[in-house]
């Protein structure tokens, strides 16, 4: 699973572009479809340049059920502890690993439900082989852990 916790030295300046990432409840799965929006900074197409600006792509959440059948990643590729979103029209690429992958919640406010973790070594975009990320709800407990005594 790719996950970090960084803890700074001083608070972040926090403005109109730069705001604190709110986590998603505990436990909290996704339903297939579900819109949600990865950035970063990954190559634009397969083998292609880097962007000169943060990139988004809005993503569809792809489903365990879908992202773990033998013809998509597969039940050894992918773990109940992560997150499928995007397809063949819309994905990460390279480079674009430990992006957030964020959704909007029913009440209007944005939640990190995901860190880019890896594509297809096929190519970004390739058909059954969405974006696979690390499932922040199912570290809330790691999280919380870890982050003691930071606020």
């Amino acid at each position: 699973n790719d996950i970090a916790l960084l803890k700074l030295q001083r608070p972040a300046a926090l403005s109109a572009e730069v705001q604190v990432g709110r986590l998603p409840p505990a436990g909290s799965v996704l339903p297939n479809g579900y819109p949600c929006v990865l950035s970063g900074w990954g190559r634009l197409t397969t083998g292609g340049s880097l962007p000169d600006r943060l990139q988004q792509a809005e993503l569809p959440v792809v489903d365990y059920e879908h992202c773990t059948q033998p013809d998509w990643w597969g039940a050894l590729a992918i773990r109940e502890t992560m997150i499928c979103a995007g397809g063949a029209e819309k994905a990460g690429c390279n480079g674009d690993s430990g992006g957030p992958l964020n959704c909007q919640a029913e009440d209007g406010t944005w939640e990190v439900h995901g860190i880019a973790s890896f594509v297809s070594a096929l190519g970004c975009n390739a058909a059954k082989k969405p974006t696979v990320f690390t499932r922040v709800s199912a570290f809330e407990d790691w999280i919380a852990e870890v982050g003691t005594g930071c606020q």
